[in-house]
């Protein structure tokens, strides 16, 4: 497994870490024994938010006087000082630490810079002067965003969405941040649930010496997969290759990643999950999302009122009402067993 060196931030980490969003859905002691697991594994780079309910509580359990062992992001979606500040204290106290290595701005709409008027750079400046954070990083599903974050000079990480799935303008932001030297962390390198073999995944991840994956982990069958490939990191080869191939044919272009961005919807569509569940019920065990509660969500998708404002949200610029509609036709077709699925 790689070293890699995360950036300006000088943080030396194996190509492999740790993102902690799923275990906000597991029970307190179920996370702390698999993030436990995760270190023993090797693992150092746990990546984490306010936004994700107790998930830094999760952590502060789990690393609770090893602190010096491991290198924590976390992340605020504040838009004031106040609430900057505010979340600060509250992650500091949650994840039992006096400070954190990577402080991000979460799911960015735009650069926050020094006099841009929001005061929100400033903060981060004056965080880390205290020492309460170490490095200023930031996160986007914007592609645009993301550059201009790379590009800024004001940034020491950056968080996007990166997986064999991804476009040659995605390629192309990570040799940017590489020149830049800016640290890459990819997000949802199993495209939200989308890509099923995790081999073909790290392997795609390991052509990239600037790029930290942080993949999302709720079950430990799920963490030893990535644990393996410490000491056995997949190569690409003919046979993985050809397969990345097969799967960018068939996935890549105008589907939902689930980001989020679009939510909350007016008419209550469950859209990050809607929006693509074609894909999810040949991609995943479908009795999961036959049930009448899953039904009674698409069912929802005839509510749209027709406001566009997830098309206009949407980072993707995707038809989203449309791609809704296609979605909802084929679960039907499912659910009446006129097309066979997983």
């Amino acid at each position: 497994m790689r070293q890699l060196t995360l950036g300006r931030t000088g943080i030396e980490t194996p190509q492999n870490a740790f993102g902690a969003l799923p275990i906000q859905r597991v029970s307190k002691k179920a996370a702390v024994r698999i993030l436990r697991r995760a270190y023993d594994g090797g693992m150092t780079y746990f990546d984490t938010a306010r936004a994700y309910s107790d998930s830094e509580e999760k952590l502060g359990a789990a690393f609770d006087g090893m602190r010096s062992r491991i290198f924590i992001a976390t992340k605020t979606q504040a838009k004031t000082a106040e609430q900057f500040w505010e979340d600060l204290e509250t992650s500091l106290e949650k994840l039992r630490t006096d400070y954190i290595d990577v402080y991000q701005f979460h799911m960015a709409g735009r650069v926050y810079a020094p006099g841009d008027g929001s005061g929100l750079y400033e903060c981060m400046l004056k965080a880390k002067e205290q020492g309460r954070i170490r490095h200023i990083g930031i996160t986007a599903h914007k592609i645009q965003v993301a550059m201009d974050a790379a590009s800024s000079g004001l940034y020491e990480t950056l968080q996007f969405p990166f997986s064999y799935l991804s476009s040659d303008k995605e390629i192309a932001l990570v040799r940017l941040c590489r020149e830049k030297g800016v640290g890459f962390v990819a997000m949802k390198g199993l495209a939200g649930g989308l890509i099923t073999r995790s081999d073909a995944a790290m392997a795609f991840m390991s052509q990239f010496e600037n790029v930290l994956p942080i993949w999302g982990i709720q079950r430990e069958r799920e963490l030893e997969e990535f644990l393996a490939y410490m000491d056995r990191t997949p190569a690409m080869n003919a046979e993985l290759a050809a397969f990345i191939r097969r799967e960018q044919e068939e996935l890549a272009g105008d589907f939902c990643r689930g980001c989020g961005y679009c939510m909350p919807c007016p008419a209550g569509i469950e859209i990050n999950n809607c929006a693509r569940m074609s894909l999810m019920l040949r991609r995943a065990p479908s009795a999961a999302w036959l049930t009448e509660a899953w039904q009674e969500k698409m069912e929802k998708i005839n509510d749209c009122i027709g406001c566009n404002s997830c098309m206009q949200k949407c980072p993707y610029k995707l038809n989203t009402p449309e791609l809704l509609k296609k979605n909802y036709a084929d679960y039907r077709q499912v659910l009446r067993g006129e097309v066979s699925v997983l």
